[in-house]
């Protein structure tokens, strides 16, 4: 029986400790189907497992044969002093154990290729090109011409923050919600948002060259002691407050069912005291879950004012990020279709 094990140096940072990846890829491809443990990891120092228990493993294991590469560029003192002597110790525990140690990586043409590659990729893979081909990607993989075109850049962008091509099916827009939601932003309108998550998703840049603003009250210290007054959450009651407020232009809410729920009920009431009910904000409600999510946004698709759900229990802070994004792009001249 043969075993091979990887070393490498090791580092206090324990997230830079990652040979495991590499010694499974290994593993794939000289012992392809195999579900063994052939192939071991093992650190010179900081990390786990070291080099003599690796080798300790192996043998008990039954290894015959083990070969210890040294997953290092040059042949340092590591390679050439401290590493060979644990071997020298090892066989003098395990005399049955053959031993093969392998040079280090050192100089190879197809590392040469490999600094070429990463070069290459660092020159191109800047965030906006990576954006645009990611959109390019969604475009290729999925047909959106029984869409209306107005409703492609929100759509591309909430598949882009989920890798979920189903929301193309259950996205669903009032028909006045794209220009309202256009013309709030235009207005410097303010976003109002139901969790902290998504206010800090949307991006601030995009949004102040219209003066408008994003709050949330969600952590306001007269928010939580109603709550605890009134039993009812905190997202519901920072939401109608929040609503008072005659410069609420969009209300984006991807997290709490009864903030949604909260705010159909203010909207849809035109004899309410709140401001907003006079101005029909744009309500981009994609709470996610089991309990109520769903109904609520199926409320939300009965309204007459202007919104933005889907019909799925999935939504969410990325996807009511998403949304409203793709709102502040649009309204900026970007992401026409």
């Amino acid at each position: 029986m043969e075993s091979i094990i990887l070393i490498g140096h090791g580092s206090p940072k324990k997230d830079a400790n990652k040979l495991e990846l590499m010694g499974k890829m290994l593993h794939s491809m000289l012992h392809a189907g195999c579900t063994g443990d052939c192939v071991k990891v093992a650190y010179l120092q900081f990390a786990e497992p070291d080099i003599m228990g690796a080798i300790e493993e192996c043998a008990r294991g039954g290894a015959k044969k083990i070969i210890l590469h040294p997953f290092f560029l040059s042949a340092g003192m590591h390679v050439t002093k401290d590493i060979p002597g644990m071997i020298k110790e090892a066989e003098g525990l395990y005399p049955d154990v053959k031993f093969i140690y392998t040079e280090p990586i050192g100089i190879h043409e197809k590392l040469v290729q490999i600094v070429m590659e990463r070069i290459d990729s660092a020159d191109k893979l800047v965030p906006e090109d990576i954006e645009k081909r990611s959109f390019e990607i969604i475009s290729e993989e999925t047909d959106f011409s029984a869409i209306p075109v107005e409703q492609w850049p929100i759509i591309k962008r909430v598949i882009h923050a989920t890798a979920d091509f189903e929301f193309k099916k259950t996205l669903v827009f009032h028909r006045d919600a794209i220009t309202t939601g256009l013309n709030a932003i235009k207005a410097g309108k303010t976003i109002l948002t139901d969790i902290e998550m998504v206010k800090t998703g949307i991006n601030k840049r995009w949004l102040e060259r219209w003066g408008g603003k994003v709050v949330c009250a969600i952590s306001d210290e007269d928010v939580i002691r109603t709550s605890g007054e009134t039993g009812k959450t905190r997202a519901e009651i920072a939401i109608e407050r929040g609503l008072s407020d005659s410069t609420t232009g969009i209300i984006a809410i991807g997290n709490a069912p009864t903030a949604l729920l909260k705010a159909i009920e203010v909207l849809k009431n035109t004899n309410h005291s709140s401001s907003a009910a006079h101005s029909s904000p744009l309500v981009v409600g994609v709470p996610v879950g089991f309990v109520k999510a769903y109904e609520s946004k199926v409320m939300l698709a009965a309204q007459s004012f202007p919104f933005i759900t889907n019909l799925s229990r999935k939504g969410g802070t990325p996807v009511a990020v998403a949304i409203v994004n793709a709102l502040l792009k649009m309204a900026g001249g970007g992401d026409k279709k």
